[in-house]
């Protein structure tokens, strides 16, 4: 029996058949965005005190009422303050889930949804599985939004627009002046924003996380999506948060709740009690280190580094002067077979596949990792 597709996404994820192929070759895994390094011991050990302390039933709808407490103070203290109410969050089991309930609560079938391109592959999947549209702007060659690009995409179907800062997979960072364009660019209309904002943290050379959820008019009608996994690194406990005004929360739990009502409760005890003692500071500035190791050595390869990633996990990199005949998806398996060392191309953050002549590297592991990585690459010969 044939089932009929509900979205546009491949069966098998870049990000799965990449790793895949990483694993078949012994390949260093630089594909997906998960760090190789162990998890703080303090968080571990606040896990197993949450099930000894019998937090081992279900959470409430909402989420741990000292998660969000918690979550209050830490955004009240970041270096540019988010002031939010405790109304506003709700604890989601991790970011993918949060864009997807999200659109499920604002879409009516036929609505378009406009996405920045290049960008994360699950959106236009969650898009078409709520019924929606999508409508594609892509970003310049700089990887920087053309405002009146945007603007011309808007119809009277759009419904919301989504949103990525740090930017996965460019590493680029909006400024604060982003917040006023996008502002003009929807105060007239009805339209909603999903902002994409895991790598939040993960920010460097001393900029600032400019939130979108401080913009007084944006506010009112958006949902901030975070995720703890990428602020803590620990991708595997798939648990994050999102904001929005109260109305939009009390939408967003109307779908939640049928879909998986709370989230793992031991966890979220753990990341309230981890959120007292965690060190911001120091947690940029160990990534930042791995940036730096990572872009550093690259200088000794053909690859072409246009500028250091400003946050994420990832740097894109150019292969133009490497193997200029083939496409980046060819590159990325050609590097995986031949040189042991697996990337992901950056055609695969594009619904048309668009060859880019570039790969999006990991930086988000061990310096050992890092150099062994980037010793490989040393051995590829420029034409």
């Amino acid at each position: 029996m044939k089932i009929p597709r509900k979205h546009s996404g491949s069966d098998l994820t870049i990000f799965s058949e990449m790793s895949a192929l990483a694993m078949k070759h012994q390949a260093v895994n630089l594909s997906q965005g998960f760090p190789d390094y162990d998890t703080d011991p303090a968080l571990q050990k606040l896990l197993g005190e949450a099930a000894e302390k019998g937090y081992n039933q279900y959470a409430p709808l909402a989420g741990n009422p000292q998660l969000i407490e918690n979550l209050v103070t830490f955004n009240a203290q970041r270096r540019v303050p988010v002031p939010v109410h405790a109304s506003e969050i709700t604890i989601v089991p991790g970011a993918t889930y949060g864009i997807y309930c999200a659109l499920a609560a604002v879409l009516q079938p036929g609505d378009e949804v406009i996405v920045l391109e290049p960008c994360y592959d699950s959106y236009v999947p969650s898009i078409e599985m709520n019924g929606g549209v999508p409508v594609f702007v892509q970003l310049n060659e700089n990887f920087e939004l053309n405002w009146n690009d945007l603007a011309a995409a808007i119809t009277e179907k759009t419904r919301a627009i989504i949103v990525n800062s740090p930017h996965n997979p460019t590493g680029k960072v909006w400024e604060k002046e982003s917040m006023e364009k996008l502002w003009n660019v929807v105060k007239d209309t009805e339209i909603m924003i999903i902002s994409d904002d895991v790598y939040d943290l993960l920010i460097y050379d001393d900029s600032e996380f400019h939130c979108l959820f401080n913009h007084p008019g944006l506010r009112q009608r958006m949902f901030s999506i975070f995720s703890f996994g990428k602020m803590f690194h620990i991708t595997g406990w798939k648990i994050g948060y999102v904001l929005a005004p109260e109305e939009l929360s009390v939408a967003f739990r109307r779908v939640h709740q049928y879909l998986t009502f709370c989230v793992n409760s031991p966890a979220q005890y753990a990341l309230a009690k981890y959120l007292e003692i965690f060190d911001e500071k120091e947690n940029r500035r160990s990534m930042q280190q791995r940036r730096d190791l990572f872009c550093e050595l690259m200088k000794e390869t053909p690859f072409e580094i246009a500028e250091p990633a400003h946050g994420s996990y990832f740097q894109v990199a150019g292969f133009r002067n490497i193997q200029p005949e083939m496409s980046d998806k060819e590159f990325a398996v050609w590097l995986t077979r031949e040189k042991n060392v697996a990337t992901i191309p950056v055609s695969a953050f594009y619904h048309d596949q668009k060859d880019t002549g570039s790969v999006r590297f990991c930086f988000a592991k061990k310096e050992e990792t890092i150099r062994n990585a980037v010793a490989r690459l040393r051995e590829i010969e420029r034409i």
